[in-house]
């Protein structure tokens, strides 16, 4: 029986969380099902369900580490796979920093190119409500990869006690011969937005968002294209 690269992650992470559960670790995660994976507004898989899998652990110094993985519930194969390492600080009573480094995985299929990336984020965070991160991006894997510069700023405001308004705007650069395109041509810089709402009670969560991209290439070849709605569910432990 095939079973999805996710569920045998969320299954290994559960195992992980009950171990160290009774050790007291400050460990936790979550399982969420979203109509498409996308990453910084562009398409990494097909519209269809995907199945994500996240652990991560908190030190009480501002350290943390964690894990995710993600796949179509169509197909067993991983869609994507990333580890971080992440360390944060107060700036005053209402802002914080985090410095961060991640590790970023997106395998393709047929002809279409893998992409993995390095990546380091510097973020300034306003009391959950305001974050705006500046990041450089590493392609690995080709002698052609440049560093790449990409800025996002998102706002999440209560309406209330479960129900917020999210908003957000990007831009990054484009990798040439990333995310599998062929002899395309588009801008070397792309834009990047979405719009929604966001609703949550205890461990639950539901989200609709409205996306869009600016002078971004075409989708990657067997993704049928970017969807305007973003729809998720997920379930934190």
């Amino acid at each position: 029986m095939r079973v999805p690269c996710a569920v045998f992650v969320l299954f290994s992470m559960a195992c992980l969380h009950g171990r160290l559960h009774a050790q007291s670790a400050p460990l936790g995660g979550s399982v969420a099902l979203t109509s498409q994976l996308v990453d910084r507004g562009l398409p990494i898989t097909a519209t269809t369900p995907v199945l994500q899998a996240a652990l991560r652990w908190d030190s009480p110094g501002g350290w943390s580490l964690g894990a995710a993985g993600a796949s179509e519930l169509r197909s067993p194969r991983l869609a994507e796979g990333m580890l971080h390492a992440a360390y944060s600080w107060p700036l005053s009573a209402n802002w914080q920093m985090q410095a961060s480094l991640l590790y970023y995985d997106a395998p393709r299929r047929g002809r279409a190119r893998s992409y993995r990336r390095a990546e380091a984020d510097l973020a300034w965070i306003y009391r959950d409500v305001f974050t705006l991160n500046l990041a450089a991006l590493r392609p690995l894997g080709s002698r052609a990869g440049r560093t790449n510069p990409a800025a996002e700023a998102n706002l999440r405001w209560p309406l209330s006690s479960h129900l917020s308004l999210l908003a957000g705007v990007g831009v990054a650069r484009f990798q040439h011969g990333s995310y599998g395109y062929y002899g395309e041509q588009y801008s070397e810089y792309y834009r990047y937005g979405q719009v929604g709402l966001a609703w949550s009670a205890g461990r639950w969560h539901v989200e609709l968002d409205r996306i869009a991209t600016r002078d971004a290439p075409r989708s990657r070849r067997g993704t049928g294209g970017l969807s305007p709605w973003l729809a998720s569910v997920s379930w934190s432990f």
